[in-house]
Order: structure tokens, then C-alpha cells, then sequence
């Protein structure tokens, strides 16, 4: 009789085997056994050969007949479980061999069990190629029991059908009618229910700049303004399509949307935490993101490299770097820190990433109990969770491409290197002093009787922390993907560099365990699970049961195609409506990253789930929902409504598009908008991060880091590796720009799904007092007279490069007073050109005594530091005419979009 075989799961290339062929010893050991001894015994007694701990070696079953020093034979008797120790220990019933050691590593009696049951039935070791076969063997019949009690898990609770939208397939409409914009057509019929007439179109000025800012965060050329403006008189709706067009065919592009993107996925250049530890190739994933979106990669594929690039392909770069998407959060491991904890604060991170992201769902609400509001079980996050329990950190070999920007590699490593030699210098001569001048100490000694000053100890420790980052930062210009890949897990006690993936990623470590942690806990494991995704997505959203692999087969891979399939009814909602919160300030759904029961329900849900078939049907192209949405009438309206009384009153929640919100612009777009202004933007795409001007008292304070305080925050050597746009600036977790964060730059920990705009008095102060906007109107004031211009074109010129319209009679006249006023007042002042430091000496305290010390910090990048326009080299009419930009780059028209 033909054998019964299981399902072949498609994504894996593994081969199953038939379950009658399948012994129960082999079962217990494929299934439990291996995985129990890979967690819980190889980090003592395999994964160092030449430090086994009391000689044993569990890493095979000769290993544990050989037996170690103690036990000899008797750690493994087959046929005999409560005879051999290799159960024993584990009960805790021999005195002094209690295993694992630490109790909160202890056996459960589950786990126990299957340990004695496997040695009872023959303590069968089959070799790895079965154990996978094996393992994927059983997962299907797990598969289906468990999908079906997923079902039955949450459809037998109460949730609120309302709320239980997103889950549900998408409904098409077929009413729109053609050469129509949808858009309109579905706003409009809301209007006409509550009977609110929209706005009138915004002035071509308005338009211009909401569309350029819009489109690639940067105000509109004063070229590309008139010939729209030209245009606009003639065709409206063309003039807006083509330079809507002209606009996304810019490299400007790919950064605006970048910086979108990059919000959401929490991108950093340091890893957060005590140590802080550079991430050095990170950049290359910004890059990767900018070029995404600049190529107009169908979002699907998007999603699928940065999921499972490296398991689409094998080594292909552009797939290695895109996957430092999982990696992105802040995360560390120390030599005081539980790999056990760490790890799993990863899974964690990574799981709610994940579901924010893509599907507009947290996940970590599941975490310790079934969600109470959205129908999410705990196990399906620990599914999930499962899908990443085979992903490894690799910092991977990866060519540089012929379109990534290598530019900036020497200067950046001259820099590096010059720090590096500082403080091996300084470490050579202290300790030089502290073995010359060390005492010998007795217990009576008090501190300071050795001969040292309270700070030389700590000194020291201070300069090998720094060099060791230093030196991490030399890798930022080498072929290296800040990646992942998939293999065994690895315990790793310490990290404090690169981490290069292992030749054969599934024989050194072990396969973790996939099982749902009792309240969160890591120590606590509990029911088993199997990977895969959100159960009520299949079964509210009648999308058939995916088959996710088990063991070594491409886990990530099967997640992305799930997600990316057009059937899931949460992918191409959440893009859509994200790109809509974009363009309008906020979504269709105004919590992007939570469409579950605690976040907003759709104010439009039918335009939403047009626009999510129309993008899928687009191929996704997200250049293609740009058009479609900067060409609606709803996006050309004007920010004024002629009866503002009806319309606060008929639309409170301002949700009907009468008209377009206006919003303040990011923090960045402000400091690029004065750098564009000045004409000291430099337009290179892409490259290493820049160090641009930081106010100096935060730049030169002592930043802590685990035994020692950080480097001084140091700024690039040339004004145009400065004063690039600030998606490139470098982004330190443990150190925030001032000027971005008090204008509301999200901090890179947490995911933001919607800028926030708040309204402070550290930001009028800032705009009006800072040193940094006063540098832009100094260099403003220089550009504009270098063009040579009356007075009165000069300040209509200001206004153009600013505001994108020209000065009214009054706003001329008095521009062109505050000038004179000003020009006089500056004539009477004298400016000294300001030096800076080559070195300083900075004040912390010792750890150990308590007492301060002090220690010099040599400071390379001010060695032909080469500032920016100062008030010193130009004359009193220029810094005259400074104060009139200064005053437009304070008014709510340049900080804000009509």
C-alpha cells in the first residue's frame, strides 16, 4: 500500500519524508530534543570545543556516551532514562549537578519529559538533513490544527464588527465614472451629503510650493515657478500633472519619500543604548530607500527585500542592504547584558516593526495575553515571531554599486584615523605615568595614596571605549551591508563590532525553540507554535491558509509574500493611506501604523479601498498614487474657506477635504528651505552621513557611555560636506540636533507614523536667536548682492527665494527700511573672525571615587575647519540686509504650506 506522505510546502527546499517512516525517538530528538540541548546545554558543552565545561561534549550523541570528567558513561544509557544523568541533572534530584546551573534557565517538566522519553526509546540521533526533513514533516499536521484553533480561538470572543474593518477584503467600486479623478468623486459625494461647498483652487504660488515640498521637500526653483505659473493660467489641471511629473523625475524625489519611509522604520546611524556603537554602513540602507523610491520600485517588491532580501537571492548587494530594515531598531549586547534577554528584546522589536509597518498593526499588545481589542491571539504573535527565530545580525560582504555616491571616503577616513591617533597617543603617555608612578596598595590605603590622580584609572578605560568606536567607524567606507541572514542562533556574550555571518550558518549554535513566553516572560515557555502570520486576516479576509516552513527553510521569504499578496486585505490599504497622510498632513486613517480596534476608523473607507486596488492594479507604483493625488481637485484647494463660519461648524474634525490643511513644515524641510534660500545647499545625493554645525554647548558636552564618556560631537571640515540636505546629517540616538528635535524631529527608537507639530516658545527663540539660521541669512544676504541688483529687485528677489511670490508695495517699503535702519546700526558694530579649538578641556567625574577630572579632548576636524560665512568678511550693508532674511525666514509663510 502506498505510504502516506504530508504536504510539500512549496517555499522550502526541503524534501518531507512520510510519517510512518518517522520513528518516535527520531521525532522526540528532530522535534524537542535538539532544539532543548541547543538552547539550554551548547553554550557550556559545545559551542567552544576547546573549553568544554567539565569535559563533556553534547554536540553528539558519542560525545555524551564518552561521557565527561565526573559521570563518564553513565550521562547517557539508552533505553534508560531515569538512569542517566543527562535526565537526572535536570531534576535537580543530585546534589551539586543541578542543569542547566542558573534556575531561571530550568527545565520544565514538558521539556524534561521529552529528554527522558527520547532516551527510553533508543536516544536516537539522526543527522541534520533528517532533523530538517523531519521538523517540516510535522509542522503541516501542526499547521492545520492550529490554523483551525487560531479561528475558533478569536471568533469566540466578542469584538466590536465596526472595528473589524481592515481585516476584511477589499470592496471595489464600479460607479466611478472614467475621466473622472476618483479622488474627487468620492470626496465630493461626502460635501454634497452634508451640503458644504469646497474651497476655491489655491493661488498658483501656494500651489507651487505645497507641490514642490510635497513632492521632494525643497521650495520651488524661481525657473520652474514661472514657467508653472505660466501654465496654471492656461490649464490648471495640466500645468499641475506636468510639473507634478517633472518634479518625481528628480534624484529630489527618492529623498523626500526617503525621509517618509524612514520615519516609519526608525533609521539611525548608532544603535542606541550605553555604548551608543556606530552602525557604520547603515547608510547604505537610507541610500538603498532613496533609490527605491527614485526608481519607482513596485512596492511589493519594496517590501520583499526589505523582509527577505537575502533569501530571495543568494549574496545579490542591493538585496543585503535593503534588508537593514530589520535591523534598524536601537539594540545592544554587553558583557553585563543577558544574550537570553537581548535576543528575544530583538524578536520582540522586530515583530512589532514588522506589523506597524506593513500591516498598520502593533503587534506587542499580543505579546503577554490575547489581544482585548483586535482579534489577535497570542499565538499569533509568537507565529510571527517565529517567522524570525532563524534570522541572524551578519555585517555581510556586499560590492558597492555603480549607482551608490562614494564620495567624501578620504576626508571621512582622514578624520577617523586622526581621532584614533589622539587618543592612542594619550593612552601611550598615561599609561606611561601609572606604571611609573603606581604605589602598591594595602588595605589601609586611601585613594590617591597610589600615586595617581583621581581621573588616570578611568582615563584609560575612557580612551579604549573610544578607540574601539573609532575604529568602527572606519568600516563605514568599506563594500559592507548592514544585513542579516539566516542560520542557527548563536550566543553571543559581547558585541562590540562588526559581525561577519558564519561560512556554514547551521552548524555552529542551535535552532530556538518556537513557543509562546507565559506573560512575556523569556524564562517561561510555554505551548508550542509553528511560524506564520494573523489568523483573522485568512479568515475574516477570506485569504486561503499560507504554508509557512519550518526549520531551515526561507521563513521570511513566505511572511513577505503573504504580506504582498493581493488578496491580504491590509498591505495596500496601509501604503495607500500613508501616502495620503503625506500629501494631506493626515490619512484616510489618522493612526497609519494601527488600523485595529484602539486606532481611527477610515473617515472615507470606500475611497480608501478604491485607492488600494487601483495601486495594486497600477503595479504598485507609488509615483503613479503621487499623480493621482496632486492632480485631485481636493489637493489644488485652497487652505481658506470663503464661509469659514459653515464650514468649522459642518466639519469640525476638519475630515471632508473642503479644503487643504495647511501645515508647518518638517524640521528638516526648514533648515533645507534656508539652505536652498542661501544657495549653500549642496544637492548631492546619497553618501556617507554628514556632520553639519550643531549648537556648540551640546556638540562639546560630556555624553556618558558605559565606562567612559563619548568624543565631542565634531562637525565635517568643509562647509559644502556640511551643509548637505539633513536626511543625510548623521543621526546619534544617544545625541539630538537641537534645532531638529525642538521643531519635532520624531526621535529614531519609536516608529513615527505622523509628524507631530507642536508650537513652543524654544522654537520662535530658536528661529529668530539661533546660530544657525543666523549663518543662512548672512550667506542670503551675501548671495543676493552678488547678483548686483537694485535694492528694490534685491528684496523682491528675497521674496521669490523664500516665498515664491513677490513683495507687496508695503512689504517692499518696509523691507527696504529695515535695510537702511539696519545697515546703520551694523556700521558702528565691529566683528572679530571667530577662532575655534583644536583641543578643550573637559570636566567629568571619576566612577570609582565620585571626584571630578579633568582630561584634554583633541579635536582633528578644527584643524582646517573652514566655517561658513561669518559677520567679520562682509561689510555692514551685507549684514544689514542679513536682518531682513532673517525676519522672512521668521514668518509663518516660509515656516508654513497654504
Amino acid at each position: 500500500m502506498k505510504k502516506r506522505t504530508c504536504l510539500a510546502i512549496l517555499s522550502s527546499s526541503l524534501v518531507l519524508v512520510a510519517a510512518e517512516d518517522v520513528s518516535p525517538s527520531e521525532k522526540l530528538f528532530a522535534v524537542h530534543v535538539k532544539p532543548l540541548l541547543a538552547s539550554r546545554c551548547l553554550a557550556c558543552h559545545g559551542d567552544e570545543p576547546n573549553d568544554l565545561k567539565g569535559g563533556l561534549d553534547m554536540r553528539t550523541r558519542e560525545g555524551l556516551l564518552r561521557g565527561g570528567d565526573q559521570f563518564e558513561q553513565a550521562v547517557l544509557v539508552p533505553e534508560a532514562g531515569r538512569d542517566s544523568y543527562l535526565f537526572r541533572t535536570t531534576t535537580r534530584t543530585i546534589e551539586d549537578f543541578a542543569m542547566p546551573p542558573k534556575e531561571t534557565d530550568r527545565l520544565t517538566e514538558q521539556e524534561q519529559a521529552w529528554l527522558r522519553d527520547w532516551i527510553d526509546t533508543g536516544a536516537t540521533w539522526p543527522d541534520d538533513a533528517r532533523v530538517a526533513q523531519i521538523q517540516d514533516t510535522y509542522a503541516e499536521g501542526v499547521r492545520v490544527s492550529t490554523s483551525k484553533a487560531l479561528s475558533e480561538d478569536w471568533q469566540n470572543r466578542r469584538y466590536d464588527a465596526q472595528k473589524l474593518w481592515a481585516y476584511r477584503p477589499l470592496q471595489g467600486s464600479e460607479d466611478v465614472p472614467k475621466k473622472v479623478n476618483p479622488i474627487d468623486w468620492f470626496l465630493d459625494q461626502r460635501l454634497a451629503e452634508v451640503g458644504l461647498e469646497p474651497a476655491p483652487v489655491a493661488a498658483s504660488h501656494e500651489l507651487a510650493r505645497r507641490i514642490s515640498f510635497g513632492l521632494t521637500g525643497l521650495p520651488p526653483k524661481s525657473e520652474d515657478l514661472a514657467t508653472f505659473e505660466s501654465d496654471y493660467t492656461q490649464d490648471p489641471a495640466d500645468a499641475v500633472r506636468r510639473y507634478a511629473s517633472s518634479l518625481m523625475a528628480l534624484s529630489h524625489y527618492g529623498e523626500r519619500f526617503a525621509s517618509h519611509w524612514l520615519d516609519v522604520t526608525r533609521y539611525a546611524d548608532s544603535a542606541g543604548f550605553a555604548n551608543d556603537y556606530a552602525r557604520p554602513n547603515a547608510w547604505r540602507y537610507r541610500d538603498y530607500v532613496i533609490r527605491a523610491f527614485n526608481q519607482d520600485k513596485p512596492f511589493k517588491d519594496f517590501v520583499r527585500e526589505q523582509i527577505a532580501g537575502d533569501e530571495m537571492t543568494s549574496g545579490e548587494a542591493e538585496h543585503l542592504i535593503a534588508t537593514g530594515f530589520l535591523r534598524m531598531g536601537p539594540w545592544e549586547q554587553t558583557s553585563m547584558s543577558v544574550f537570553k534577554e537581548t535576543r528575544q528584546m530583538w524578536l520582540d522589536d522586530v515583530t512589532d516593526s514588522v506589523g506597524q509597518t506593513f500591516l498598520g498593526h502593533a503587534m506587542q499588545c499580543a505579546k503577554c495575553h490575547d489581544h482585548k481589542f483586535d482579534p489577535v491571539p497570542t499565538r499569533d504573535y509568537y507565529r510571527m515571531m517565529a517567522v524570525f527565530s532563524t534570522t541572524q545580525f551578519a555585517d555581510r560582504d556586499a560590492a558597492f554599486l555603480e549607482r551608490e555616491t562614494l564620495a567624501n571616503f578620504e576626508s571621512s577616513n582622514v578624520w577617523v584615523k586622526a581621532k584614533i591617533a589622539a587618543y592612542e597617543k594619550q593612552q601611550e603617555a598615561l599609561s606611561t605615568k601609572i606604571n611609573r608612578q603606581r604605589k602598591q596598595e594595602t588595605g589601609s590605603a586611601k585613594i590617591g595614596d597610589n600615586g595617581l590622580d583621581p581621573g588616570n584609572e578611568a582615563s584609560l578605560a575612557r580612551m579604549r571605549k573610544n578607540i574601539e568606536r573609532h575604529q568602527l567607524e572606519l568600516f563605514r567606507t568599506q563594500p559592507i551591508a548592514f544585513s542579516v541572514y539566516t542560520g542557527h542562533t548563536i550566543q553571543r556574550n559581547h558585541v562590540k563590532g562588526l559581525l561577519p555571518p558564519p561560512a556554514k550558518p547551521w552548524k555552529k549554535g542551535y535552532l530556538e525553540n518556537d513557543v509562546i513566553l507565559a506573560g512575556g516572560n523569556v524564562y517561561a515557555p510555554s505551548d508550542p507554535v509553528i511560524p506564520g502570520a494573523l489568523s483573522a486576516v485568512e479568515s475574516l479576509g477570506n485569504m486561503p491558509t499560507s504554508a509557512f516552513p519550518m526549520g531551515q527553510g526561507k521563513r521570511r521569504l513566505a511572511l513577505a509574500d503573504w504580506i504582498v499578496d493581493a488578496r491580504n486585505p491590509l498591505t495596500a490599504r496601509v501604503l495607500v493611506n500613508r501616502v495620503w497622510s503625506w500629501h494631506f498632513g493626515q490619512g484616510l486613517v489618522k493612526t497609519p501604523n494601527n488600523f485595529g480596534g484602539t486606532g481611527d476608523a477610515p473617515t472615507h473607507p470606500k475611497l480608501l479601498d478604491y485607492l488600494a486596488i487601483w495601486f495594486m492594479d497600477q503595479g504598485w507604483s507609488v509615483k503613479q498614487l503621487n499623480a493621482l493625488i496632486v492632480s485631485s481637485k481636493a489637493y489644488r484647494r485652497s487652505s481658506r474657506h470663503p464661509h469659514s463660519v459653515r464650514w468649522r461648524a459642518q466639519d469640525p474634525k476638519q475630515e471632508l477635504y473642503a479644503t487643504f490643511l495647511p501645515r508647518r513644515l518638517t524640521a528638516e524641510e526648514l533648515r533645507d528651505a534656508m539652505l536652498h534660500a542661501s544657495g549653500e545647499l549642496n544637492p548631492q545625493v546619497g553618501g556617507l552621513p554628514a556632520r553639519p554645525d550643531v549648537n556648540v554647548e551640546v556638540a562639546f558636552q560630556p555624553r556618558q557611555i558605559m565606562g567612559g564618556t563619548s568624543s565631542v560631537y565634531e562637525p565635517d571640515r568643509l562647509p559644502e560636506q556640511r551643509n548637505r540636505r539633513s536626511l543625510y546629517s548623521e543621526r546619534l540616538r544617544g545625541m539630538r540636533d537641537p534645532f531638529l528635535e525642538v521643531f519635532d524631529q520624531p526621535g529614531p527608537d519609536d516608529s513615527c507614523e505622523r509628524r507631530e507639530t507642536s508650537t513652543v516658545a524654544p522654537q520662535a527663540l530658536t528661529l529668530f536667536n539661533g546660530e544657525e539660521v543666523h549663518d543662512r541669512a548672512l550667506s542670503f544676504a551675501y548671495c543676493l548682492l552678488a547678483e548686483e541688483m537694485a535694492e528694490g529687485a534685491t528684496i523682491q528677489r528675497a521674496f521669490q527665494r523664500t516665498l515664491a511670490r513677490p513683495a507687496t508695495k508695503e512689504e517692499l517699503a518696509d523691507c527696504l527700511a529695515h535695510w537702511n535702519a539696519t545697515t546703520a546700526e551694523e556700521s558702528e558694530k565691529v566683528y572679530v573672525a571667530k577662532t575655534y579649538p583644536k583641543e578643550m578641556t573637559r570636566t567629568v567625574m571619576a566612577e570609582k571615587t565620585g571626584e571630578p577630572y579633568d582630561f584634554i579632548e583633541i579635536m582633528p576636524a578644527y584643524e582646517d575647519y573652514q566655517p561658513d560665512l561669518q559677520p567679520s568678511e562682509v561689510d555692514a550693508r551685507t549684514r544689514g540686509l542679513a536682518q531682513v532674511c532673517l525676519v522672512l525666514f521668521n514668518s509663518n509663510e516660509f515656516a508654513y504650506l497654504d
